[in-house]
């Protein structure tokens, strides 16, 4: 595979430069600049996903790598790579790496918080409004000429303003998406496992519920959870069979969260009233039964897709990644064990 050689100056951290870097998918040209100023840069220059064997030669003789969200990076490829010093992941999520792996290798491994938590929050409620409001199938409707004249029945929805929003997942993102909800002056119910302070319950207006009481309760259910394994199949054909049959689920978390086929029969069954996914449980695979409904609104991945969180996310990873090769704590460490290792 041909590789997208960056032109090099000199380090400000030393003179000369501070080690290798590999970037496994195009990325920001700023950052590419940035990393040029450090390190030796190697890019792929196709906007596709390396296989195994692909990474595997890239990362042999590198110190540093930026990865996707998208690169499976496990601990064979980390064995391999006998120079490597981080995982610079470009994303919130990192689940993608082994960071077990990493962290009995010595590697550290960075992601991109923060960054992308009021966007991802605005996807949401974009796919909340999309699918409550069937616009979607609205903007197909006229494109197909099937607009005659306005009638009192066509292309009913449901109102938003004043409905019970379900919550699973009160972290960065969760907090952002009740903080919109109080323009609609919903009532709030939330979800987590984790203790949430009680001065962000109340500044955000919401209440603590179970699982089950936002499913029996919630008009619309939005998923802003990790993905582990207590989380995997979160919502499935017990959970839509406790919904109102005029519920919206959202998701803009991780596609495992929800068992698809499940969602399938929920939404053709009419058990709730319709769904708005950025994410799949295969991705990028989609289930197929999809394509064939309408209360169902499909959106690839698109959580942080603003040109300025982007960015912000692309120039997160270079300096996670810059932080380490010059010996520094990266900002955004994942597994702190490694560096508390290091000191010792």
């Amino acid at each position: 595979m041909p590789h997208l050689r960056i032109p090099n100056v000199r380090s400000p951290f030393g003179g000369s430069l501070i080690g290798k870097t590999f970037v496994t998918r195009p990325i920001f040209q700023e950052t590419i600049e940035l990393l040029g100023k450090h390190t030796e840069v190697r890019s792929n220059p196709d906007d596709r996903v390396l296989s195994k064997s692909e990474l595997i030669r890239n990362l042999a003789d590198v110190d540093g790598a930026i990865t996707l969200v998208t690169d499976t990076v496990d601990r064979e490829i980390l064995e391999s790579a006998r120079q490597l010093k981080v995982v610079a992941n470009f994303g919130v999520g990192f689940n993608n790496v082994d960071v077990d792996s990493a962290s009995s290798l010595g590697i550290a491994v960075t992601n991109t918080p923060g960054v992308l938590t009021e966007t991802t929050a605005d996807l949401a409620w974009s796919l909340l409004m999309s699918a409550a409001r069937r616009i979607p199938e609205a903007d197909r409707f006229v494109r197909a000429g099937r607009f005659k004249a306005w009638g009192p029945q066509m292309l009913l929805g449901q109102d938003v303003f004043g409905k019970t929003l379900g919550l699973i997942g009160l972290g960065r993102i969760g907090q952002a998406v009740a903080r919109r909800a109080r323009g609609f002056d919903m009532r709030t119910l939330f979800y987590d496992p984790e203790l949430v302070p009680e001065s962000t319950i109340e500044a955000l207006g919401v209440r603590r519920a179970t699982l089950d009481e936002i499913y029996r309760e919630a008009d619309f259910i939005s998923l802003h959870v990790p993905l582990l394994p207590e989380t995997k199949h979160l919502l499935n054909d017990r959970t839509f069979a406790l919904m109102k049959k005029t519920c919206v689920v959202v998701n803009t978390s991780r596609g495992p969260v929800v068992d698809e086929k499940a969602l399938v029969r929920a939404l053709k069954d009419g058990r709730i009233a319709a769904a708005g996914l950025d994410v799949f449980e295969r991705e990028p695979q989609i289930e197929a039964d999809f394509f064939d409904l309408d209360n169902v609104v499909l959106a690839p991945h698109i959580g942080s897709a603003s040109t300025e969180t982007r960015l912000r996310m692309s120039m997160m990873t270079a300096e996670n990644l810059l932080a380490v090769l010059n010996g520094n704590r990266p900002p955004n460490l994942v597994n702190p064990d490694v560096w508390e290792r290091r000191r010792r």
